[in-house]
């Protein structure tokens, strides 16, 4: 058994891609509801980033609350235009990009009836490669969407997590290479937006301040330095990552 201390008093740095992605929707995260931080992702998502359409869908299911408060803040009708198998696990965290294809082949599926001759507003929480964006954009072309609008609510993700998330290295995270501009063409979308650092934290009741925003800003709260053999051990640090 190994202990290890910080060299100064600890100070909190609560991680924000919980309240995006990775926590359940009826959890209490750092003081907060995350389904309501979510809808408020959706509502600020809508204001900074109008777009002319007929519906709101989500990509479910981490994206079903953010697309909710799209909707209502936009007054555009929800609509569950695709609908996932809950056999599937979550595809980003696959290790091979033949697997996470596969995987979102059998995940989602579009329902018709609901897309076909509309204008899609597509509501996501996050981009990684972009593949799996990609993927589903050609979802909705397939089922006669005429245009999809792809909105994001989380700035763009460029750096990966230092404090044991198993992310993606920089040069796997498609918007640390690439404009927004680039990433809408490679996806296949008719515009792409995320939602910005500003509105993430307007959403969030914690404190200014109070959390880990690193994957977006690459400002990690605890220095990497991947030369020190104790943080070697402590975090999984990639040296790409230190670039």
């Amino acid at each position: 058994m190994r202990s290890y201390s910080l060299r100064t008093s600890p100070k909190a740095s609560q991680c924000a891609f919980e309240h995006v992605y990775f926590a359940r929707p009826d959890s209490q995260m750092f003081g907060d509801s995350v389904t309501l931080a979510r809808q408020r992702m959706g509502a600020r998502l809508a204001r900074e980033s109008p777009v002319d359409a007929d519906i709101v869908v989500a990509v479910p299911d981490s994206g079903l609350v953010s697309a909710m408060g799209y909707s209502r803040e936009s007054g555009l009708p929800f609509e569950l235009g695709l609908i996932r198998n809950h056999y599937v696990g979550r595809t980003f965290i696959e290790p091979r990009q033949s697997i996470r294809h596969f995987g979102v082949r059998v995940k989602l599926n579009p329902v018709r009836g609901l897309i076909e001759g509309r204008r899609i507003v597509l509501v996501d929480d996050s981009i990684v490669r972009g593949t799996t964006s990609r993927k589903i954009v050609g979802l909705m072309r397939d089922a006669g969407a005429t245009e999809v609008h792809l909105r994001i609510a989380c700035p763009p993700w460029r750096w990966p997590c230092r404090y044991g998330i198993d992310t993606p290295t920089r040069s796997e995270l498609i918007a640390s290479v690439h404009e927004p501009a680039e990433v809408c063409d490679f996806v296949g979308a008719d515009s792409l937006a995320y939602l910005s650092l500003e509105g993430l934290a307007a959403s969030l009741s914690g404190e200014s301040g109070s959390y880990c925003n690193a994957c977006w800003t690459g400002e990690y709260p605890v220095p990497v330095d991947a030369s020190l053999d104790g943080q070697k051990e402590l975090f999984p640090i990639r040296m790409e990552a230190t670039e």
